[in-house]
């Protein structure tokens, strides 16, 4: 691997026209730099890394074959999009990924004409791509004129029903469109599923690799003199069921499987079927994620997701936790519920370990299923288990519950069946940005009927949330927690089932009530050992639920204070609103109540910290001391203080 100061002829290149003027032998050079700067680059950042590694050759040879940004080229989910970005002018900038103000971790279309669509979540890319191609059949954007459209998705993103649905769709239009099927054997984790084992039979056997190289291109692409003998060598593979015949079936030109890390192939077959293609094609490439880097090869994940990290070893740079992780608190509480319960299993959508249930697969194996990259399907599968008689948990990011929303409605709540939620990374996450973020589930959940919704206050609340679901059958339930590590609360052995829809009292106090729903209990903590010190004491009350509210606590909350806040880790829409539509109704405001919500604010916060978007969205202790100061009318206090 050379020297990452030491890129000679990567550094001509500044744009992807550059690599247009270059040899094939001085691309591979670019390639093999690139693959450098790469790794050098996401040593000082963190980020994701083998993903990018796996498509550097893939990378370069696009950009020099298609003329972008003319033709749009849209990489799915965008985990591998590094190299992309530090050939398309950014390579100055390749240092501040993920950080605040920094280049993006993902796509984005404000930050580059060479990111024609935004990605952060997977499968969207052939969708998206089909759509640029009508739009450039239809006359759409001028300038610059809309050329070709490249869709480059990994295996297990074409795994999900929306890819599939993309590609029906492109097949009965048969727009000239190009599908570029990354196969790296591996997503976030080991890929599942028919299309996974499909995959692999393609370049698994013998008698096929000795046909790949005649069976290289559809026929239909390839030059006359090659076209009878490829016609032969593919009437072959069909009759072993390890051809591309699937994606036929679907309209597409099939091409491949090729070697993803050889250069002359790609090359070869890429300005191929550029120069030849009517309408839509697949490429099957294979890659090896982490490709070309011995620490992230060998590593389960593949150097998937990784902090900083010193290049020669690999070894990343890891804080100290103070506390366990909301996660691994979720995933232990769910094993100690199961021991005691043999109809408890759990769902996870493609995300195992991000949820914590490789720790309940570890236990339980056959209670645990990854269902893939298909949340739709995970919500309705976790439902037909209800339904059967088991006790599903359905652990999903709150950003990818999001893609089921549908299901969560039609399949699980309006049959008013008991599927538990277990809703990781709510609130504001960090680095990966608004994609991320978990900032609707409340308000999407809530006002479902029936539905009941939970946060937990730190991790000792998770355990008994945890509890409280799988003891819940009437019902769907959800309970919220965010990522990253705990307070640091001793924690229960086992949790005890908490009273439907009843919050608590953490501290009595006069004037002012601060009702709180989720983490920022220890910011309202902070703010008002604050306040104390101007002789302010707010009484603080932990909601616990969102639905159903706890109509007792908020009215005596109201009526024995001057003025209510409450404060959430959600969008508008949620645990506020309710709250404030239950008090005007009950007439609460007709006796002079004044009310506040602190919500996240009605925009997308982009990446940081997750302390620097917190204070973005006003949701600290010292905006919570402030809005407390502002609703007694002693706002001078605070500015006396600053």
């Amino acid at each position: 691997m050379p020297d990452h100061h030491n890129t000679p002829t990567l550094d001509r290149v500044h744009t992807p026209s550059d690599l247009r003027s270059l040899s094939d032998a001085d691309l591979k050079n670019v390639a093999s730099e690139l693959r450098a700067e790469t790794i050098a680059a996401v040593s000082e950042t963190g980020g994701h890394l083998g993903a990018g590694l796996g498509v550097v050759e893939l990378t370069v040879a696009l950009h020099s074959v298609f003329d972008t940004p003319k033709d749009r080229l849209i990489w799915d989910v965008s985990h591998q999009c590094y190299p992309h970005k530090i050939l398309t002018g950014r390579r100055d900038r390749i240092r501040t990924l993920r950080t605040k103000n920094g280049l993006s971790g993902f796509t984005k279309r404000s930050e580059s004409p060479y990111d024609p669509f935004g990605a952060a979540h997977s499968s969207t890319s052939i969708s998206a791509a089909l759509g640029f191609s009508v739009a450039r059949d239809l006359g759409g954007a001028p300038d610059p004129a809309l050329g070709d459209a490249i869709a480059v998705i990994g295996d297990g993103s074409m795994s999900a029903g929306m890819a599939f649905e993309a590609m029906n769709n492109a097949g009965h239009l048969g727009k000239r469109l190009f599908v570029i099927l990354n196969d790296n054997e591996m997503s976030i984790a080991e890929p599942v599923g028919a299309l996974s084992s499909y995959l692999s039979r393609l370049y698994a056997g013998e008698p096929f690799q000795e046909l790949k190289a005649a069976a290289k291109g559809a026929v239909s692409l390839l030059p006359p003199p090659f076209q009878e003998g490829a016609r032969r060598a593919k009437e072959m593979l069909k009759g072993m069921t390890v051809g591309g015949t699937m994606f036929e079936e679907l309209g597409f030109s099939y091409v491949g499987p090729i070697d993803g890390h050889d250069m002359d192939q790609l090359l070869s077959v890429l300005r191929t079927v550029k120069t030849r293609a009517t309408g839509p094609v697949l490429i099957h490439a294979i890659t090896k994620k982490g490709k070309g880097y011995a620490p992230a090869e060998s590593a389960q994940d593949k150097g998937h997701a990784t902090g900083k990290f010193d290049v020669l070893t690999g070894k990343q740079q890891k804080a100290t936790p103070n506390a366990p992780s909301y996660t691994s608190v979720f995933a232990k509480s769910l094993v100690t519920e199961a021991e005691h319960d043999d109809k408890i299993c759990a769902v996870t959508a493609a995300m195992p370990d991000g949820t914590g249930l490789n720790l309940f697969a570890e236990r339980y194996g056959s209670r645990c299923f990854d269902v893939g990259i298909a949340e739709q399907h995970g919500v309705t599968f976790a439902a037909g288990l209800a339904a059967g008689g088991m006790k599903p948990f359905c652990a999903m990011y709150s950003t990818f519950l999001q893609r089921g929303y549908d299901q969560v409605v039609h399949d699980v709540a309006i049959q008013r069946l008991p599927v538990r939620f277990a809703i990781d990374r709510a609130g504001l996450v960090g680095a990966d940005g608004a994609t991320h973020a978990g900032s609707f589930d409340v308000a999407f959940l809530a006002n479902l009927p029936g539905f009941v919704v939970m946060a937990a206050a730190d991790e000792a609340e998770l355990v008994h949330m945890v509890a409280t679901a799988a003891a819940h059958d009437d019902g769907p339930i959800a309970f919220r927690y965010p990522r990253g590590e705990g307070v640091g609360v001793e924690l229960p052995e086992r949790g005890t089932p908490l009273e439907i829809g009843k919050g608590r009292i953490i501290q009595k106090g006069a004037r002012v009530a601060i009702l709180s729903f989720g983490t920022r209990l220890d910011e309202v903590r902070r703010a008002c050992e604050s306040l104390a010190a101007k002789g302010i004491t707010p009484t603080i009350a932990d909601a616990r639920f969102a639905k159903p509210l706890d109509h007792t606590l908020i009215r005596d909350l109201a009526e024995n204070h001057d003025a209510l806040i409450t404060i959430e880790e959600g969008a508008i829409g949620g645990f506020g609103s309710h709250v404030a539509d239950f008090l005007a109704n009950d007439g609460v405001f007709d006796r002079g109540l004044k009310y506040r919500s602190m919500v996240l604010p009605d925009t997308f916060i982009d990446q940081s910290s997750p302390e620097d978007m917190y204070a973005m969205a006003g949701l600290n202790a010292s905006d919570i001391e402030a809005k407390v100061l502002s609703v007694l009318g002693l706002a001078d206090l605070q500015s006396k203080r600053a």
